[in-house]
């Protein structure tokens, strides 16, 4: 059989992965909704959806310059704070909807809990002290 990192299928990363990484990592606040692996795999399937739908939308609303080799479309949409405003929504929501699913209430936070991140740093404190 073969193993468990093996049977991941890999989502699209570009560019709309990356918005939605970067989107996260401005907001720690949606990262700590789904933090489980479940939770992650379900976030990025319909988080990167409807980034997708919402690009779409934003492309087709408004104007963007003619490509000139310097910024794709979805870049030059991005550069307004009310695109990258509304992304942000679309994002949030999705984690919330996420994170509010009973399916995933039993979920797992990948990686240790803030309880156990604070015994580390008292233990590296300690051990770089002496």
């Amino acid at each position: 059989m073969p193993d468990v990192e093996d049977l991941w299928i890999p989502l699209v990363d570009e560019p709309i992965g990356s918005i939605v990484q970067q989107i996260q990592e401005e907001n720690r606040d949606i990262a700590k909704l789904v933090e489980s692996p479940h939770r992650i795999l379900a976030f990025r399937t319909f988080a990167y959806i409807r980034t997708g739908l919402l690009l779409g939308q934003l492309l087709f609303d408004h104007d963007v310059p003619a490509y000139d080799g310097s910024e794709s479309w979805i870049e030059a949409l991005l550069r307004n704070p009310e695109h990258h405003a509304a992304l942000t929504r679309e994002i949030r929501t999705v984690a919330e909807e996420i994170a509010a699913d009973p399916k995933y209430a039993d979920d797992e936070p990948l990686g240790p809990d803030e309880a156990a991140r604070e015994r580390f740093r008292a233990f590296a404190r300690e051990r770089l002290e002496q």
